[in-house]
């Protein structure tokens, strides 16, 4: 084979591998723009629905809650203890507690609450909207699909955002209460001056750049793992291509929010 074909057969590999990975972009965002539909149509809120919606939102959301709270307000002690001490080393307390809020409240909390949620609500449910429909058998765009993404798939996307947010904000919650005991004790002395420490970090800009970031965390591992399980047709040895493929777009995406809030906080 001459270099001119081979370099042409190389060139064509290589475009249809990027009309796959646009093709497979444009079907996520197609079902993205569905689900968003949906979820903004009143008839997708029958009684059944709801039902549904609420049993999958305490379902997927109180156990882990219970369980990141602990784990966050643990690694939270330890953290501030660490950086506390440091800090001190250095002469730099008054430094301490604006780095303890930016580095966990603003970035490591939302990111880790968003990945946790993946693991132990999104993923699993993406897994159980794969085995439905396998054993229904149903198109997407068909009209018994648009059921069955009223009536099993919308419930566990909104019971995904849902789980995600509640991780983040009571987990930012705890973290800010166990920053002031750390450093201030069971005192309300330190209440002013710590209120006014927060308060300089979450400006009108980065309080607006914070919660857009928890939002689209939130919405991107809820629905990148169903997304991508009613992308192909069900089929064992796609099916794990496929979730494997979703993994790698749900974590491409978070990548792209946190670098997005970086820039906006510190740019």
């Amino acid at each position: 084979m001459s270099p001119h074909a081979s370099l042409q057969g190389a060139l064509g590999d290589l475009a249809r591998v990027a009309g796959q990975w646009v093709a497979g972009w444009w079907r996520i965002v197609r079902l993205a723009a569905l689900l968003l539909v949906l979820g903004l149509s009143p008839s997708s809120y029958a009684a059944e629905n709801r039902r549904a919606l609420a049993h999958h939102m305490v379902l997927d959301t109180a156990p882990t809650l219970l369980w990141f709270t602990v784990l966050t307000t643990l690694i939270s002690v330890v953290l501030i203890r660490i950086v506390l001490v440091t800090a001190v080393s250095y002469d730099l307390t008054q430094y301490a507690l604006e780095m303890v809020v930016r580095v966990l409240v603003l970035e490591l909390i939302p990111l880790t609450a968003a990945l946790f949620a993946a693991l132990r609500c999104t993923i699993p449910n993406g897994a159980e909207v794969a085995a439905v429909r396998a054993r229904g058998g149903w198109s997407t765009w068909s009209p018994v699909g648009m059921d069955q993404l009223r009536r099993e798939v919308l419930p566990r996307v909104g019971s995904g955002v849902f789980c995600a947010l509640m991780l983040a904000a009571v987990s930012c919650v705890v973290t800010l209460v166990v920053a002031y005991l750390s450093v201030y004790g069971l005192t309300t002395a330190g209440f002013a001056a710590y209120t006014n420490t927060v308060g300089h970090v979450f400006s009108t800009a980065v309080s607006l750049i914070f919660a857009l970031k928890i939002l689209f965390l939130s919405i991107t591992v809820a629905l990148m793992p169903i997304a991508s399980a009613l992308d192909e047709a069900p089929s064992l040895g796609v099916r794990t291509s496929a979730e494997l493929r979703g993994l790698v777009r749900m974590f491409l995406i978070v990548l792209l929010v946190e670098a997005a809030s970086l820039i906006g906080n510190y740019y």
